[in-house]
């Protein structure tokens, strides 16, 4: 049997690894994010989007990804998909509409696919 070494990266076809570097770079998309737990902050959001995104000191890349609501282009940014859902909320997609978007599908196609493997009960 043969061992991954530890240095090595499992790459998974479709995906993006979100790793150290990866954390590293989404820091600030991540904690912007975030504060979209806080009502206030979501209606701050949406009256001034890029100067909200500014307050955060996201990158040119992070900024346009939201302001163009490219959810695949945030994740290349360091977006982990736990922070992105809160924006993608704000947007009225949820986990599906995401997976969907992740492998190509529509969301129907990506709900189906769930429900084929069994897991579409778990998923809404």
């Amino acid at each position: 049997m043969t061992t991954m070494a530890s240095t090595e990266k499992k790459q998974i076809p479709g995906t993006i690894n979100f790793d150290g570097p990866m954390a590293t770079k989404g820091y600030a998309l991540n904690k912007m994010c975030y504060s979209f737990n806080d009502a206030a902050n979501r209606e701050a959001f949406k009256a001034d989007e890029a100067g909200y995104c500014d307050q955060f000191g996201l990158t040119p890349a992070q900024k346009e990804a939201i302001l163009r609501r490219d959810v695949l282009a945030l994740l290349r940014e360091g977006g982990s998909i736990y922070y992105l859902a809160k924006f993608t909320g704000l947007l009225g997609l949820n986990m599906q509409d995401i997976g969907g978007l992740q492998t190509g599908m529509t969301t129907e196609e990506f709900k189906a696919y769930l429900d084929s493997q069994g897991r579409g009960k778990q998923h809404g």
